[in-house]
């Protein structure tokens, strides 16, 4: 029996000597915070293991109308680096910094974009009070440019850097890799768009998100609301969306996963264009959809344009 219970205490020790390295790895890595889910994939990337990542507005969440909770102040508190969009898209973000008390390093993901002015047409420069939203005529959806999400990956790898000077060799490696997956994916989406015919490429999205995926490829994207999701469409803009679609001949309508399907499903039957499918905006799709990642979002959100619009009529 005394050498069962010493053999049993042997094992003890060694599994806690086996579970110490465990908890100081975990505890060693570098805490950071991004506030929605495209942001948090980038971090994800070129931080890899070693960071421990909490991500604010989560899949299919909307960072436009998000309300912060007690456990997000918390992460923000414990946090050592912070990376925010910028660019006014996240109204709540400064606020919630103050509240939680949080001491980390602030990076701007946008840092170095050139931004696109917005025309206010749906009231989305105008603050909304009870969630702080106010892009101020500046379009943030700078990502969907995938020459500006490379932007973003320099300057998430800069601030890790900053962050984690012990990590510079990592963090510069996997910036590099996906840096040039980016540049190949950049590639793709260009040669998706060469197979559209000319006189195709024009749709119909839920809000204008898209401004800089206009600029970069050539598409022209039309919303009935503004580029805040908190933007309501009025009876006299859907009407002149409906009617632009069947004098331009619009093809295809898409839905978006942060937004009500009913105002495009709408503008689609009332009009006789096509309902494309859902194509990302904002967010990314859970791990088990097909947008779990940004480079997944952009490959499907292409795959489902280019098939909307090369496509004969309805």
């Amino acid at each position: 029996m005394p050498n069962r219970r010493a053999l049993l205490g042997a094992l003890a020790a060694g599994l806690l000597l086996a579970q110490a390295p465990l908890a100081a790895i975990a505890q060693d890595k570098l805490p950071v915070v991004a506030s929605f889910s495209i942001l948090g994939d980038f971090v994800k990337e070129v931080g890899g293991d070693r960071v421990a990542l909490t991500t604010l507005v989560g899949p299919n969440g909307d960072a436009h109308v998000y309300s912060p909770t007690p456990a997000d102040a918390k992460a923000m508190a414990g946090a050592k680096l912070i990376v925010v969009n910028g660019l006014k898209f996240e109204g709540w973000m400064t606020r919630l910094i103050k509240s939680s008390g949080a001491k980390a390093t602030v990076a701007t993901a946008t840092s170095g974009v050139t931004p696109l002015e917005t025309e206010d047409d749906h009231g989305h420069g105008k603050k909304d009070h009870a969630h702080g939203h106010d892009h101020g005529g500046v379009d943030p959806h700078a990502w969907q440019s995938v020459a500006n999400a490379r932007i973003y990956v320099a300057n998430i790898r800069d601030a890790l850097v900053k962050a984690d000077p012990a990590g510079k060799d990592t963090y510069e490696t996997n910036a590099t890799r996906y840096l040039a997956q980016l540049e190949t994916l950049d590639g793709e989406i260009r040669a998706a768009i060469a197979r559209i015919p000319e006189d195709r490429r024009k749709a119909i999205t839920s809000h204008d998100a898209f401004g800089y995926f206009v600029k970069a490829y050539g598409i022209q994207f039309i919303a009935p609301q503004g580029v805040s999701t908190e933007a309501e469409a009025s009876a006299r803009d859907v009407g002149r969306i409906i009617r632009q679609v069947k004098a331009q001949k619009v093809p295809a309508v898409f839905l978006e996963n942060v937004t009500n399907p009913r105002l495009v499903e709408q503008i689609a039957r009332e009009s006789g264009a096509r309902l494309g499918g859902r194509i990302y905006s904002d967010a990314l799709s859970d791990a088990s959809g097909p947008a779990g990642t940004y480079i997944a979002m952009m490959k499907h959100n292409i795959t489902q344009i280019e098939k909307a619009l090369a496509a004969g009529p309805a």
